[in-house]
């Protein structure tokens, strides 16, 4: 028997590409720039909404300037989350929103907050894994996560979060699906120049290994003035089965939605017993380096 969530992904470029403007300015302005596309989604009938990494602002990191550590807020008590909670309790959608969060004065972490579909809270995702390499300095900016691999149970599935560069990492996607996550999400922002060749290949390998759904989620566009690399976009759905099953463009503000048949789950791990026949008991290697 079927059970379809229709979930969305929306990928979209910053409008206001000017260190010049103040921050809370540019963060307005992706926030008004998003509002049509979550209406639109909530008249598709999205149940589950996950947005870009970051997503009300820019891709900061290929700078090192403090002006960025007021795009931090608290969550869940900073305005955005609560804004959202709003969004989510009029739309009946569950919703993923990727933010700058401040801890406390100077310690800032990479987190998404996750929303039920009336609006309540029910926990965050810190971003464990944190590159520091060229146009990427994200460690001038985050902390590791140390919430560990929580998987949050909406009123539609059981979903994870697994921020951008942490798609490298196989152990988290693990730990998500040992968890439970039926749908795990991937928002990121990562350019043509650095892993694009990568995009369609880990995340569908993690579906498959893992047997449940992954979205993933790019932004799009250049960002001046650092000017990295094109953000190429290409969001998309796949299945257990490592099946790409919807797909935005390379360069459009977009959103994606797909018909997710959680059924399938079952369907692929009484095939593929990889929880039955893996072996922790064989694995210490793995953690002594």
């Amino acid at each position: 028997m079927s059970q379809i969530v229709r979930s969305g992904l929306i990928q979209c470029s910053n409008p206001i590409n000017d260190e010049s403007v103040p921050v809370a300015q540019i963060q307005q302005a992706m926030v008004d720039k998003h509002i049509p596309y979550i209406e639109e989604a909530a008249k598709r009938g999205v149940q589950i909404l996950c947005l870009q990494e970051i997503f009300n602002g820019p891709y900061f990191c290929p700078s090192q300037s403090t002006r960025w550590y007021d795009a931090a807020e608290p969550i869940p008590d900073g305005p955005t989350t609560r804004l959202f909670q709003e969004l989510a309790k009029k739309h009946g959608m569950a919703i993923v929103v990727p933010l700058y969060e401040e801890a406390m004065r100077g310690v800032y972490y990479n987190t998404a907050a996750v929303i039920d579909a009336d609006g309540k809270y029910l926990g965050k995702y810190r971003k464990q894994h944190i590159p520091q390499t060229g146009g990427f300095w994200e460690k001038y900016f985050f902390k590791p996560g140390d919430g560990g691999y929580p998987v949050f149970k909406t009123q539609f599935a059981t979903i994870g979060v697994y921020i951008c560069y942490d798609r490298h990492f196989p152990e988290g996607a693990r730990a998500l699906g040992l968890n439970g996550a039926e749908i795990v999400y991937n928002p990121s922002a990562t350019v043509a120049s650095q892993s694009q060749y990568l995009w369609k290949l880990e995340q569908p390998a993690h579906a498959v290994a893992n047997g449940y759904y992954v979205g993933a989620i790019n932004r799009v566009g250049t960002e001046a003035p650092w000017n990295i690399g094109r953000f190429y976009g290409t969001s998309y759905f796949v299945n257990p089965r490592g099946q790409i099953i919807a797909e935005a463009s390379e360069y459009n503000d977009e959103l994606v939605v797909a018909d997710l048949d959680l059924s399938q789950i079952d369907e692929v791990r009484k095939v593929w017993q990889f929880y039955r026949d893996r072996r922790p008991e064989a694995y210490a290697e793995l953690v002594k380096y």
